[in-house]
């Protein structure tokens, strides 16, 4: 359940902050077990789990060689669940829905030194925020934004009073099922779980717009989908979710679950993904990843970890992990009131005792006050 923002388990934890602070999960569908995805069947959403997200963070340049960081990512979350003892009138209200979608999206000017955002939230109705599907494509909309999934690609789309970008993506391997076939598990309880994929390679090229000016782009991206019920366990205070696209072609993620205490969970876990799309689950044994330098937010007064050495021994792993701008905090007023930091990363180290570079993201969670805890 993380993401993302992502990826991932941020999205229904956010949410319900913003609609009472908790999380009640009766009522609602749980993830029990392996996920069965099939698509396009699942790239759409699934009605009936409190929580969903479409989550995507990338890395981009242009020709001349200014950097970028960007990040889309589309909430639903549902209000009520289905049945149960609610009436609704007859007939119902134009506005009446149980779907609730936020949207969150970041361009991160990593020339320039400086990290824009833009926040969305509306009813699933009056064609102000939802979804489509015509045939096998997937639209998702947003007062404007877009995420549309064809068979072979998706688009990208978000504007703002600073900040534009037009995306179209191309993946390069199939997408990878996390966990046991997808699902994901997050806490001690079978329920407390995900149905969790990515697409841990997109071949991006488009456009990025500053100040009227449209810069051609090309780059990397990642993919998180999930949905769930089920929010983090009592006692887990934050995460931190990193995702690298090296330079032999491999990939990885994986989840820090924090105590109250300073230690992790044992749900924390993840995936590598070989050059050849190939996946092998990572348990929480299997990496670690101490904190080498922090950042402080002059908004927040919260302190977040700026580098990391991430080590996965059993695939020769030992990297470097640098922000490569520290303020990249999300400050999301205007939809769930929860600070986290989301930024673009780089990576230098070895693999199997070569050289290897890399770049990804990296979220953090938690270090900028609490979370919901399940109920």
């Amino acid at each position: 359940m993380l993401a993302g923002l992502a990826g991932g388990m941020a999205g229904f934890l956010w949410l319900a902050a913003a609609f009472g602070g908790e999380v009640p999960a009766q009522g609602f569908l749980a993830v029990t077990g392996p996920c069965g995805f099939e698509f396009p069947r699942d790239h759409a959403p699934h009605p009936g789990f409190r929580t969903e997200w479409w989550y995507y963070t990338g890395n981009l340049q242009t020709e001349a060689g200014r950097r970028f960081g960007y990040q889309l990512t589309f909430f639903r979350y549902q209000l009520t669940p289905f049945g149960g003892s609610a009436v609704w009138p007859d007939p119902p209200s134009a506005w009446r829905t149980r779907q609730i979608y936020s949207a969150h999206a970041a361009l991160s000017d990593l020339s320039a030194r400086r990290h824009l955002q833009a926040e969305r939230i509306g009813r699933n109705a009056l064609g102000i925020a939802g979804w489509l599907q015509y045939g096998q494509d997937i639209t998702f909309y947003h007062r404007g934004w877009s995420i549309v999934i064809f068979p072979e690609r998706h688009k990208l789309q978000a504007a703002d009073e600073e900040f534009a970008f037009a995306l179209e993506l191309k993946p390069l391997k199939p997408p990878v099922f996390h966990g046991r076939e997808g699902y994901s598990q997050k806490g001690s309880t079978p329920e407390s779980a995900s149905c969790y994929y990515s697409f841990s390679r997109l071949e991006t090229r488009g456009t990025v717009t500053l100040g009227g000016k449209p810069l051609a782009v090309q780059g990397q991206s990642w993919m998180d989908h999930e949905f769930s019920t089920a929010p983090l366990e009592e006692g887990i205070v934050g995460w931190d979710w990193f995702s690298l696209q090296l330079s032999d072609n491999s990939e990885f993620m994986i989840y820090l679950l924090r105590r109250e205490d300073g230690s992790l969970s044992a749900a924390s876990s993840g995936s590598y993904i070989d050059s050849l799309g190939s996946k092998r689950h990572l348990e929480s044994g299997y990496f670690a990843v101490e904190a080498l330098d922090s950042w402080k937010s002059p908004r927040s007064g919260a302190v977040y970890p700026a580098s990391w050495r991430v080590r996965i021994p059993i695939l020769g792993i030992d990297l470097v992990v640098k922000s490569n701008l520290a303020d990249q905090e999300m400050r999301t007023s205007g939809t769930t009131g929860v600070v986290y930091w989301e930024g673009s990363v780089s990576a230098r180290g070895t693999k199997g005792g070569g050289p290897v570079e890399g770049v990804g993201y990296v979220e953090l969670t938690g270090y900028a006050g609490g979370l919901p805890v399940l109920k």
